[in-house]
């Protein structure tokens, strides 16, 4: 048993080698915090168990209740685009499997992350303690409002799509500090940003393009009153386009009645006088 075990380990050992070899290094990440932190944390554990032979290819898994853990090379993307020295306090926001979680534990000095799906939340913070994270904490609430407890972060995740940055959040980082976030509309595909705050202003650099699950909670009520008043500008906007267009068609059709009438006369017009040409010919 002992000895099956030690052969599963190894194996999990190799893939973990192969995924940063061929799906990490070989796209140009070389941060070596990075690097280390994705050979040490076991992903096949943070899956479900029919999933953990497919733990390390290269795509997303669903992980249960709608979501799903990260394709590994998203992960390491956005975890090396933060540049962490070590010393951070971090805060994630969309805890999930807490696999980014661990992935951010082996580097910064501590992690506060929030999960809105209760069951992920509890499973993710069981997990995460199994495994001996202890400057990782896991909190159940509606992430758009951070953890202010906790304030300022150095760094802080978002990991799933959101079509702007969260007011509080912004408020919570620490000046010179970054967030990192899936920006874009989130029914279909998002860029990587990274927001760096200097002061009262905002610096951003596009990282990359990607697809994550919708931010739910308070984020999609937002979502959906900038939707409607957006509509509700695009009809107040348009109603005098659409009157005008109207008016337009119906001064066309009205130039086409007379001009039917017009060509209907004269072809009369014609046929009168080739008949009369015709009698008097007669």
């Amino acid at each position: 048993m002992l000895l099956a075990s030690n052969a599963l380990c190894d194996d999990y050992t190799r893939k973990r080698e192969e995924m940063v070899d061929k799906q990490i290094l070989s796209r140009g990440i070389t941060d070596t915090k990075t690097l280390e932190a994705m050979l040490t944390v076991p992903r096949h554990l943070f899956v479900p168990e029919d999933l953990r032979d497919e733990a390390y290819a290269d795509y997303a898994l669903p992980i249960g209740y709608g979501q799903t853990i990260s394709q590994p090379y998203v992960v390491a993307l956005m975890t090396s685009s933060l540049e962490l020295e070590g010393n951070e306090r971090a805060l994630e926001i969309g805890t999930g499997s807490g696999y980014q979680a661990a992935v951010l534990a082996e580097i910064v000095d501590s992690v506060y992350t929030i999960e809105i799906i209760p069951e992920l939340a509890q499973k993710a913070e069981e997990r995460l303690k199994e495994l001996g994270y202890t400057n990782v904490t896991v909190k159940n609430t509606d992430g758009y409002f951070g953890w202010e407890e906790y304030q300022p972060f150095d760094v802080i995740m978002i990991t799933a799509a959101v079509d702007h940055i969260p007011p509080p959040l912004m408020k919570q980082l620490k000046d010179g500090g970054q967030l990192i976030l899936p920006l874009g509309n989130p029914l279909y595909y998002q860029t990587i940003t990274l927001v760096e705050k200097r002061g009262d202003e905002l610096f951003t650099k596009h990282v990359g393009d990607v697809r994550f699950v919708p931010m739910t909670g308070y984020a999609e009520e937002v979502e959906e009153i900038e939707e409607i008043e957006e509509v509700e500008e695009i009809e107040e906007g348009e109603e005098p386009v659409d009157q005008d267009r109207i008016d337009l068609d119906k001064l066309g059709k009205e130039k086409i009645l007379l001009a039917g009438i017009f060509c209907g006369c004269l072809i009369v017009l014609v046929i009168a006088w080739k008949v009369t040409k015709k009698d008097q010919t007669t």
